[in-house]
């Protein structure tokens, strides 16, 4: 960013008395929001110019490098003012949880959730995948002994491409069974071995998501 583009984008923000501005950080593959903390300019200045977050410690009075530590980085796709310029969107791929709890947002704690009248009780499904990953995710960093998914990942690519075959084939039996109870059951087991390899592979579910999300737009209104 040359000299009159940063003069011109730092006097659209607003800081507050003590130089700060709240950043709200979103995941730029699912939209959830990760996290709120606060930049000032030389956060901002370094974010822009490293690609990864930072933010300025409130408790701890000094700049904070999310994932320094942790590992847990998140890489910037880009920021946003809003319109009185007195607030931040962040958008990143996060390379790990956002919370320091281990969460992958830190907005996980449920104070109120209507349901629709008539609709089921059944988890939400992205928060499901999001702890799943986490825990897979963990198994594959840290391997526990007598952990499934530690063997999956000592064993590599090969065995778990075979678990995957064999999945597909038992969830195809179980739909020729016309077993509602055999297919769900098979077909968690084909989702979790397929998470594994996209985990191993590097894949992250948000673009497998982003993938059909852009097919789904592709698509022309039927007639």
């Amino acid at each position: 960013m040359s000299d009159s583009e940063n003069f011109e984008f730092f006097s659209k923000l607003k800081f507050d008395i003590n130089g700060l501005i709240p950043a709200i950080v979103q995941d730029a593959s699912t939209l959830e929001v990760l996290t709120v903390a606060f930049m000032n300019r030389d956060t901002i200045e370094l974010s822009l110019a490293k690609r990864e977050t930072y933010f300025w410690s409130r408790s701890r009075q000094e700049i904070w490098h999310k994932g320094a530590t942790s590992g847990n980085t998140q890489k910037i796709v880009a920021i946003k003012a809003d319109c009185d310029g007195d607030a931040l969107l962040v958008l990143v791929n996060p390379q790990g949880p956002a919370c320091h709890t281990g969460a992958q947002s830190c907005f996980y704690q449920s104070i109120f959730s209507e349901t629709p009248s008539g609709s089921s009780q059944l988890p939400q499904f992205s928060e499901t995948v999001d702890q799943l990953v986490k825990t897979i995710k963990n198994r594959k960093q840290h391997k526990p002994e007598g952990s499934y998914t530690s063997y999956l990942f000592t064993q590599g690519r090969d065995k778990i491409l075979k678990k995957i075959g064999e999945e597909s084939a038992e969830t195809i039996i179980a739909a020729k069974n016309m077993s509602k109870r055999e297919l769900t059951s098979e077909s968690a087991d084909l989702f979790y071995h397929l998470l594994v390899l996209l985990i191993n592979e590097g894949v992250e579910i948000g673009e497998v998501i982003a993938e059909l999300d852009r097919r789904a737009k592709k698509r022309s209104p039927e007639k």
